[in-house]
């Protein structure tokens, strides 16, 4: 018996948040992804026909940041009403939910703009009984974030990265979300919806001062950059503030990084890691001609050493089609950082074994591995 699947659109879906949304939901067989472009605003007729395709609809699509603050607002408010023209004209009573902000009590054209959309899609709901979740949120923040416009901690890893000096203008408490946990607050609502439309208040994962999330960065800077030490990540916070640290990495430029290799005349002496966390090693052979991998994780810290053999690395980011590639060599023993939502694999390009060290910052759970499969 075929099993119906939920069909879900997300308007922005090249959007910062749309972007993991979108991919998230691909890891899941109880949905089918429903394909939506900025432009098909643009066109009634294409709208129309992505609103029937779709059984709920994330409404993501909007603008953050302006310099004309009465145009934000405007565009923000004209994405809701052709939207809701169009579940109008396909008499569709979709499942919305919208994206609010906690700044929609501000006094500011961006808060208002989610206010006052919020308002327009209610009484749309109200007026079909469709149903339709309101979720404020407080402020994201994740990996590939677009500096200066998605958050200030996008700006610092950006600037960190790059070797610039972060400004604090208000050092202020935060309260902070983690991308990946307001993308899996969107599928359980999408999963479990509520009878009745809602608007939910999205709880912040913690709230931190901006100066002492500079200071984290600046340690993750100085002891992975400088030294290639993984730092002390005591909880899933600080692994997700550090996986979002590495997104900023270039990784063409920064990859393979060579060890430090200690010869004499009993031969070669190799430090691999120095780890401050939890996490487990494992050791592999691989035949000439042989590829492992082809796969990618969410949320796991992978390090992946070649001590002996010749190797192809390739990465390729989930979404995209450019791939990267780092040809690596045992005689001069180096390693590579996979982040997270690259599908990767590792390739036997010699004529022995292959010996490979590979590094995951926690332990292999058969019901939870975070290993999704996808041909680099």
């Amino acid at each position: 018996m075929k099993i119906l699947k939920i069909k879900v659109g997300i308007t922005g879906q090249s959007g910062f948040i749309g972007t993991h949304l979108f991919n998230l939901i691909g890891t899941i067989d109880q949905f089918e992804r429903i394909y939506f472009s900025d432009e098909f605003f643009q066109n009634e007729k294409i709208l129309c026909e992505f609103v029937e395709q779709c059984d709920v609809i994330v409404h993501l699509a909007a603008i953050n940041r302006s310099e004309n603050q009465e145009e934000l607002y405007n565009i923000n408010i004209d994405l809701v009403v052709k939207l809701i023209g169009a579940l109008q004209k396909t008499k569709s009573k979709a499942h919305v939910i919208f994206s609010s902000s906690i700044q929609e009590k501000i006094d500011n054209f961006y808060g208002k703009s989610k206010f006052e959309g919020g308002r327009l899609l209610e009484k749309w709901s109200n007026s079909v009984c469709a149903r339709l979740t309101n979720l404020v949120i407080p402020n994201i923040f994740g990996p590939y974030g677009r500096p200066y416009y998605n958050s200030f901690i996008a700006t610092f890893c950006h600037q960190l990265n790059n070797y610039e000096q972060p400004k604090i203008f208000a050092d202020s408490n935060v309260k902070l979300k983690y991308v990946g946990s307001l993308c899996e607050e969107i599928i359980e609502c999408i999963q479990n919806p509520n009878e009745d439309s809602e608007k939910r208040y999205v709880e912040p994962d913690f709230e931190m001062k901006v100066s002492e999330i500079l200071h984290q960065l600046q340690i993750y800077k100085n002891e992975y950059l400088e030294l290639g030490i993984i730092p002390a990540l005591k909880d899933k916070n600080e692994v997700n503030l550090f996986n979002t640290f590495l997104s900023f990495i270039a990784k063409k430029e920064f990859y393979p990084k060579l060890y430090n290799k200690h010869t004499d005349d009993r031969g070669d002496f190799v430090e691999l890691l120095k780890i401050k966390s939890g996490g487990q090693i494992s050791f592999s052979t691989t035949k000439p001609g042989v590829e492992r991998g082809n796969h990618f994780h969410t949320r796991k810290i992978e390090r992946f050493s070649v001590i002996k053999g010749e190797a192809i690395i390739e990465l390729r980011k989930i979404g995209t089609e450019d791939k990267i590639t780092y040809q690596i060599n045992g005689d001069l023993p180096s390693y590579v950082d996979i982040p997270i939502w690259y599908t990767h694999n590792i390739k036997n390009i010699g004529d022995d074994d292959l010996y490979t060290v590979f590094y995951i910052n926690e332990f292999f759970n058969q019901e939870d591995p975070d290993t999704y499969f996808e041909k680099v």
